[in-house]
């Protein structure tokens, strides 16, 4: 049912990590324009579910939060009435439904809900898109999910970028709808601080090997030694033993413990990166989405060069920012003055348009709330379509070809008792230890 003008939207947002969490929570509040719409979480299960500090750092409030497998998701999302005469009659639980997930998790889910919802006038709107710049992977992860209502792009580049990717395949590309990161935000920088703090914003797989980020860190440690009247902060996504979006294997927490004392006038933080936004007067990252953040609010930016510019990094993305610079200038004062035009392409718009950026957005959502029905979602994806590809992509979830949760799917059918609730918990907890612990080490093992 439709939320009325008068009565607030309820959104679900589903997430697989602390990033997409804040992605899929912070997009809810800006499609809704309410920035407390009612709002309930759910956390998919798997080796980056987040944890309770990655969930306070986001610091994203939501009415209910709860971590779920694919089929539990799909039950909720079921909203069966007791009584109801057929599935028709049933009312769906949500206004919109945020699907904040890896592509392959996004495709499931539609399949999914397709399933779940198969014969219902009413749905909810379905909506994804991605947490940040889009630089590898982007037919498979856009074709992925195609089939949502509203597939978001970040900027105006992306927009374009994802038409062109739909209508070259046949695919219709009319939910491809322009919007902005909906974190960006935050006081304009105003001048520099005292003392004047240089942040470098690491990522958890950029770059990969133990060599690029020992020289990373090497370089951040003779920066501050060059500069011992700045403060400079290692902005660090995770402790040791979390996950984010990405893998960490070689956390520059270990990698810092290896290296010696470090100067005085570097510190390792934590926290929510617009809080260390508030202080920085220089960012630099190798392809990190801070950047994007640092750029709109006008802070000093810089995309390092010193690895290459390479798809492999990311910072190609960068190319004709006018932030691309490397260690060397940075340690000779060197700051970088954003090219204006290329800024404005990526939607980091500082001048105020980005208080309008989800409008359209908005505007579609009413639309299609105030339709008599919506029509089924219709994936690009299908047994017909990809045979070789898309089952195992739903298998991975525990779905069927149809959508359907597979026989033995975890809790497909009923809630888990206490027992099953405590052995699923040791269960995880023996996952997690072996994809974050154990098989990092395996693998470099086998680079010996």
């Amino acid at each position: 049912m439709p939320a009325s003008a008068t009565k607030a939207l309820r959104v679900a947002v589903l997430a697989d990590s602390d990033t997409r969490w804040k992605w899929g929570a912070l997009t809810a509040r800006r499609l809704t324009g309410d920035p407390e719409p009612r709002l309930d979480g759910y956390l998919l299960r798997g080796r980056a579910t987040p944890t309770p500090r990655q969930l306070k750092e986001v610091g994203v409030r939501a009415d209910s939060l709860r971590e779920v497998t694919a089929a539990e998701f799909l039950r909720a999302m079921r909203g069966d009435t007791a009584g109801a005469a057929d599935t028709a009659d049933a009312c769906a639980p949500y206004d919109v439904v945020v699907l904040a997930l890896v592509g392959g998790g996004v495709q499931a889910m539609l399949h999914g809900l397709a399933r779940t919802w198969q014969g219902r006038g009413k749905r909810p709107v379905v909506v994804t898109g991605y947490v940040g710049v889009v630089y590898e992977k982007l037919a498979d992860g856009l074709l992925l999910r195609h089939g949502a209502d509203l597939v978001l792009a970040n900027s105006r580049q992306d927009a374009e970028r994802f038409r062109a990717v739909y209508e070259g395949v046949g695919a219709d590309a009319s939910a491809v709808t322009e919007v902005a990161l909906p974190f960006l935000g935050g006081s304009p920088y105003a001048g520099e601080h005292d003392p004047y703090t240089v942040v470098f914003a690491a990522q958890p797989s950029v770059p990969e090997t133990r060599a690029d980020r020992t020289y990373l860190l090497d370089r951040l440690v003779r920066h501050a030694r060059l500069h011992p009247g700045r403060e400079v902060l290692l902005k660090l996504r995770s402790r040791p033993g979390e996950h984010t979006t990405h893998l960490e294997e070689l956390p520059y927490q270990k990698l810092a413990q290896k290296a010696g004392p470090l100067p005085p006038n570097l510190r390792l933080v934590y926290g929510n990166m617009g809080e260390v936004l508030d202080r920085t007067d220089l960012l630099v990252t190798v392809s990190s989405t801070a950047a994007l953040e640092s750029l709109h609010r006008r802070v000093p930016t810089v995309v390092l060069t010193d690895l290459g510019i390479r798809e492999a990094l990311g910072n190609h993305h960068f190319v004709g920012s006018g932030c691309l610079a490397s260690w060397d200038q940075l340690d000779a004062g060197h700051t970088p003055v954003p090219d204006e035009a290329w800024v404005a392409r990526q939607g980091v718009a500082a001048d105020g348009a980005y208080e309008t950026a989800f409008d359209a957005a908005r505007d579609r959502i009413a639309g299609l709330l105030a339709a008599d029905r919506l029509p089924p979602l219709t994936p690009y994806y299908t047994p017909r379509t990809a045979p070789g590809y898309l089952p195992g992509v739903l298998a991975r979830h525990h779905l069927g070809p149809d959508g359907s949760p597979l026989p033995g799917a975890p809790a497909a059918d009923r809630q888990p008792g206490p027992v099953r609730q405590i052995v699923r918990r040791a269960a995880r907890g023996a996952y997690r230890h072996g994809v974050q612990r154990v098989a990092p080490v395996i693998r470099r093992m086998g680079e010996l």
